[in-house]
């Protein structure tokens, strides 16, 4: 998809609801928010505005994708200009697979983290994670690699064009970009690193809402493929309402809802197919 497709998409800004999950007895709305095609160099406090302005609510968190903030940095590296050394190409041979894509195990992932860390703490990591195989145990490679590598993204096949070929590395401004944010949206604002395993936040203005941002994003509703969705809204119910359970329409995909013009609970509310489809 090129970014004049991706702009004239009719989905572009919709608001797309997720079930509703319960942290800490609290329970939250979540919405994932389908945009444009981030291109290099973009100023996301400004090109992130439209989908934005005038829709939050007091108590919403904004959470954003850390590729399409490490994209948004120039941060995403072609593909075909990484020419992986002899050590990276035996050594991504030897990764685990972790259940999606290629990660580590492609050489030019492989390669880019070596430029990342430095290949004495990779050689270190990797020592401990032979270690871990023998005894059972996972997590250490990644411990010592630490968050850079982990949060690099290597191309998919579910990956959306044209960064199907290239390899994204971790966002080095994160902080800076929660807090201008934070500033302009008056809200708690967060970049968080989640897929189909887990979830990670990389920075958040309000270190207090991180553990809590976290588990909402456990179960990966921003996706992990071609949704276009790298933008997720969690807004806390009030507490002293009784809120009907979740629910999901006979018949239809339960994908979510969507609201042009989210409202809560009391808008219209239509229904949509899976928008990855």
């Amino acid at each position: 998809m090129s970014y004049e497709q991706s702009v004239a998409d009719p989905t572009v800004g919709q608001w797309l609801e997720k079930p509703i999950r319960e942290v800490d007895g609290r329970r939250y709305r979540r919405y994932v928010i389908r945009t444009h095609l981030i291109r290099p160099g973009e100023k996301l406090e400004k090109t992130l505005l439209p989908y934005l302005q005038d829709l939050l609510q007091p108590g919403d968190m904004l959470v954003l994708g850390e590729k399409a903030v490490a994209i948004a940095e120039g941060r995403a590296v072609p593909l075909k200009q990484v020419h992986p050394r002899p050590l990276a190409r035996w050594l991504s041979r030897h990764v685990r697979s972790l259940g999606y894509g290629l990660g580590l195990k492609r050489p030019e992932t492989m390669e880019m983290a070596f430029r990342e860390v430095g290949v004495p703490r990779m050689m270190v990591a990797a020592a401990l994670g032979a270690v871990d195989r023998v005894i059972g145990r996972s997590g250490d490679f990644y411990r010592i690699a630490g968050r850079k590598v982990a949060s690099i993204d290597g191309p998919g096949p579910t990956t959306i064009a044209p960064y199907n070929q290239y390899i994204v590395l971790a966002p080095r401004q994160a902080d800076r970009l929660v807090d201008t944010l934070a500033r302009k949206f008056r809200c708690t604002v967060a970049v968080v690193d989640v897929n189909d395993m887990g979830s990670e936040v990389l920075a958040v203005s309000s270190p207090s809402e991180g553990r809590v941002i976290r588990q909402l994003l456990m179960d990966n509703p921003m996706g992990q493929g071609g949704q276009g969705t790298p933008l997720a809204v969690l807004r806390p119910l009030p507490e002293n309402r009784n809120h009907a359970p979740w629910a999901v329409p006979v018949g239809l995909h339960p994908a979510g809802a969507v609201w042009p013009f989210p409202g809560g609970a009391d808008a219209p509310v239509e229904w949509a197919e899976d928008l990855s489809e």
